[in-house]
């Protein structure tokens, strides 16, 4: 079967790094190239808790884009192993099941939780993490019956969802509500971390929030503040037209699209306004909370700038290399909070799998999903696939996605 594989090396990697100043193509084309399309055996099960599952459709995510163009620090190297099938936004069906897996069937559609923890990894007991029900901050996922990785589709030994099978622990599956559509599956993984973004720094009644990007995850924040009633005033900066518009049908009540922060905190929240000597402004007063989805080096700094005293800040995007000024973080003595993938939560006074609450509010209507994927593409077209998420604004892309339905790929 064929399959997108990532692979590199500390050669390859300073390689691309010097060609990649002057072009991006040599990260995914010629010989350099991070991601190849290859074939490859057709996954075997790898124990009796274990599936196969024959995919269906794969969204692509920004950290795929990421990991491809050598983006990711290199501290989380010790937990990926390659070459790895990519993909972990995945919706599939059951092809083949293990004697002791007795929470699908074969046939089942299912949503998959991407986190290889401790289960996955055979650890009994499991580790202080999973114990509290953060798989996703297993600290065994270097370790135990798999090669390392963190997730499905950056570990060797399970594959990923752009290839037509992989295999996954029953603990990952998650069936699909009657009635809902295959596509959206596909759109549970990254609407959790929108989810676990909000239930970990969830705003008060009366609150002034502002979430920072109005691409996928930054609309998939509004959306799960809407589908939590969480009755604050939210505002999105967002300066793709594309994207802010989908951020107000979301639910967002105001737009920021000239850029301009520190001006309109100003007058959002009343927060008063000071010049340093020498660079940016700081204000005193802000909004509440913020989400930053983008997490670059001017946007922290200029969302801790923005964010009031004891406001906390969920880094919801992964920058690296970023440089921050930590005056505002003790002067106002604020929270940074880091988000990652999804864990159990409690959610109508039950922990539950954030996957669980996601399909419920799916299957009740408290969230609308539906037409956020707007690019479907065959896995041989994985080429235009990157191309159209390097520049998503020009194409009006907001979740593209790998397809393997038929007459599906556009």
């Amino acid at each position: 079967m064929k399959a997108l594989m990532f692979s590199t090396t500390v050669p390859q990697w300073l390689a691309l790094k010097t060609l990649g100043v002057f072009s991006r193509g040599p990260f995914y084309k010629g010989p350099l190239a991070t991601v190849k399309l290859k074939d490859i055996p057709e996954p075997k099960l790898p124990g009796d808790d274990w599936v196969k599952i024959q995919t269906l459709i794969t969204g692509f995510c920004a950290s795929d884009l990421n990991l491809l163009m050598l983006k990711d620090s290199p501290s989380a190297s010790p937990f990926t192993s390659f070459p790895c099938v990519m993909g972990h936004e995945i919706c599939g069906q059951v092809a083949d099941k293990g004697p002791n897996v007795d929470n699908v069937e074969i046939g089942d559609v299912c949503a998959v939780a991407p986190a290889l923890a401790c289960e996955a990894r055979g650890f009994d007991p499991v580790c202080p993490a999973c114990a509290t029900g953060m798989f996703a901050a297993c600290e065994r996922t270097g370790d135990g019956d798999l090669a390392p990785g963190m997730f499905t589709g950056i570990c060797k030994d399970t594959g990923g969802g752009f290839a037509p099978y992989f295999v996954a622990h029953k603990s990952q599956l998650f069936k699909l509500p009657k009635g809902v559509p295959i596509e959206i599956g596909a759109l549970i993984e990254p609407f959790t971390v929108g989810l676990q973004t909000v239930m970990n720094n969830r705003p008060q009644k009366g609150e002034k929030v502002l979430v920072i990007g109005g691409g996928v995850i930054g609309s998939l924040v509004v959306r799960a503040m809407k589908a939590l009633d969480v009755e604050c005033e939210i505002t999105v900066a967002e300066l793709s037209p594309f994207a802010a518009e989908v951020s107000k049908q979301a639910g967002a009540d105001r737009l920021i699209m000239d850029g301009d922060l520190y001006k309109h905190t100003v007058e959002i929240t009343g927060a008063t306004r000071y010049k340093p000597m020498i660079g940016p402004d700081i204000l005193m007063g802000g909004f509440n909370r913020i989400y930053d989805t983008v997490a670059n080096t001017k946007t922290l700094n200029t969302a801790m700038r923005c964010l009031a005293a004891e406001g906390t800040l969920s880094i919801v995007g992964i920058g690296h290399d970023v440089k921050l000024d930590l005056t505002p973080l003790w002067l106002k003595m604020q929270t940074i909070k880091g988000v990652y993938a999804c864990s159990y939560h409690e959610y109508n006074g039950e922990k539950r799998h954030m996957f669980d609450i996601a399909l419920e509010m799916v299957a009740q209507g408290k969230v609308d999903l539906s037409g956020l994927i707007t690019h479907k593409f065959a896995l041989d077209d994985f080429e235009q696939l990157i191309e159209v998420n390097m520049a998503k604004s020009a194409h009006k892309a907001l979740k593209t996605a790998v397809s393997f339905l038929p007459n599906e790929a556009v």
